[in-house]
């Protein structure tokens, strides 16, 4: 079994892939106007719309309800993302912090509330 993707529901998907395309750097792939997908190399962040839910289910997701789920994207350097991100992002947990574990973390909130950390390896203990 391999993880593959994760996927949010929204109830503005251009507003939410401009985001991630803005914090990521990486340009959404949309399969259709309901659904779109920021690619990585270690997986994917799926987008889709309100509209799509009723093909798993009526009701089965909501939008902008998320508050057990942090999404995790290792970057190169966390403070220069935080200096990149500043002026474009409006909801900061907190400013660039090098957590117990070794990472240097950056936690900021999407349109819809869900939380997203950018984190940095930088002690010998998080890089290995």
């Amino acid at each position: 079994m391999n993880l593959v993707s994760i996927r949010l529901i929204t109830d503005d998907i251009e507003r939410l892939v401009g985001f991630y395309q803005r914090v990521t750097g990486v340009e959404a792939r949309w399969a259709t106007q309901d659904f779109a997908e920021i690619v990585t190399p270690a997986g994917t962040l799926a987008i889709g719309s309100v509209r799509t839910v009723a093909l798993f289910g009526a009701g089965s997701a909501r939008p902008a309800d998320n508050h057990t789920a942090i999404i995790e994207f290792m970057v190169r350097d966390v403070d220069a993302d935080y200096r990149r991100l500043r002026d474009s992002v409006e909801d900061f947990v907190n400013e660039p912090t090098t957590m117990p574990w070794g990472n240097r973390s950056l936690l900021l909130r999407d349109p819809d509330g869900n939380l997203i950390n950018l984190f940095t390896p930088v002690a010998a203990q998080a890089v290995g």
